[in-house]
């Protein structure tokens, strides 16, 4: 199979304050359209308190209030009662904690109706879902940074497998940005019959294990992830929430080569974001100015998103995340695996990637070398063949006189 180098189009030949969604928002807003192309005025949406709305519909962080959920919905955020904030379940071979999800919600997420004009932001867990979701924020509003910094993010893309998420982008207006982090066999049904679209970010692994192990430190609905040697050995078995890695990536880009679907790696947003940002427009079928675009990168930078209340998850309830044993946005960099991993685990990564990944038919910048052959057991001579050239043989001593 030919190789593709992932990254750029691939194609054919809740409330304020809590991170899981919010009340739903108002009906759909007419028929499906590309508002991505051409988006209305931006409508006063001045200071981090004010009522005005966005071209998401999201008024100034207020939320808004629209068709009810079912009855056995929660309707808000409940603490758990003390031992339950790390029960896991499992659902479709796959491992989710009990707070945020439910195996009922995740049904209604696969059922979930899909428009055509929705734009889907996808991700295994710490590869840059919050960055990207910056990202798509700032084009849709031609690189005003007023919205990202009035409306959480997680009501601007809603998680669509958590249970509030789930209700709040039921209720969105349209052209919906929601994100995800299900794997592409729980994903919505009437995705792949639609145009709606998908990026999907994906990230290094290793970087990947040093980023979920220290957010597994904070996230309350996580359990402890004990020392890093425990961990990596359950991130390489897939014994962590969401599932492999290795699935998940090899899952999603099954769906390279459709028009819909657009991959790009944590690596190049840091490489090139400016051009990550006009490839990303280009599929998003939206142009935006020079000045736009630098307004883009300079408002998705890390120092800028670390400021912004709206995006550092700072206004979570500490039910969810503890910031007091770390931040959420920690250090926004690759490599860091290079701090964390000793060689020989680095070593035991390699080799459950290579297994794992075999066959896939796509390179990633931070594919591991293969195995070098090994050397023959120094005790074993190579046996000498009849084209070998006769050895010399020891020079005779002369008779004595």
């Amino acid at each position: 199979m030919t190789q593709e180098p992932v990254g750029g189009v691939l194609r054919k030949g809740g409330g304020r304050g809590h991170p899981t969604g919010g009340a739903g928002g108002g009906a759909d807003a007419g028929p499906a359209r590309s508002a991505w192309e051409r988006p209305r005025r931006l409508r006063s949406v001045a200071g981090t308190g004010g009522g005005g709305r966005d071209q998401w519909g999201g008024g100034g962080g207020r939320a808004i209030i629209g068709p009810l959920a079912p009855p056995e919905a929660p309707v808000g955020p409940v603490p758990p009662p003390p031992g339950m904030s790390h029960g896991y379940f499992q659902h479709g071979g796959i491992t989710f904690p009990g707070l945020l999800y439910s195996p009922r919600g995740l049904e209604a997420a696969r059922d979930f109706p899909v428009h055509d004009d929705d734009v889907f932001n996808v991700t295994y867990q710490k590869s840059g879902t919050v960055w990207m979701l910056e990202i798509l924020s700032l084009i849709r509003c031609d690189g005003d940074p007023r919205w990202c910094r009035s409306v959480p993010n997680w009501e601007r893309g809603p998680w669509l497998e958590t249970l509030l998420g789930l209700r709040r982008a039921r209720g969105a207006p349209r052209p919906r940005l929601i994100s995800s982090h299900l794997p592409v066999q729980l994903f919505p049904t009437a995705f792949f019959s639609s145009k709606a679209k998908v990026i999907y970010t994906v990230r290094n692994p290793k970087d990947v294990l040093v980023s979920l192990y220290h957010f597994a430190r904070i996230f309350r609905p996580y359990k402890d992830p004990g020392s890093l040697e425990q961990f990596l050995e359950q991130f390489l078995q897939g014994d962590v929430p969401f599932g492999s890695w290795f699935d998940h990536v090899r899952g999603w880009m099954g769906l390279r080569g459709r028009e819909n679907f657009f991959c790009i790696s944590y690596e190049e947003l840091q490489q090139d974001l400016r051009g990550s940002v006009e490839r990303l427009c280009v599929f998003l079928g939206r142009r935006l100015s020079a000045a736009a675009l630098d307004a883009v990168v300079a408002n998705a930078s890390f120092a800028a998103m670390s400021r912004n209340r709206m995006s550092n998850f700072s206004l979570s309830p500490l039910f969810i995340l503890d910031l007091r044993r770390g931040p959420f946005l920690r250090k926004g960099i690759s490599g860091d695996w290079k701090n964390h991993l000793t060689p020989e685990q680095s070593s035991r990564f390699d080799r459950v990637y290579r297994e794992r990944m075999a066959g896939l038919g796509v390179t990633f910048p931070w594919d591991p070398p293969e195995d070098p052959p090994e050397d023959p057991p120094e005790d074993e001579t190579p046996p000498s063949s009849s084209q070998d050239p006769p050895q010399a043989l020891p020079p005779t001593q002369p008779p004595p006189p």
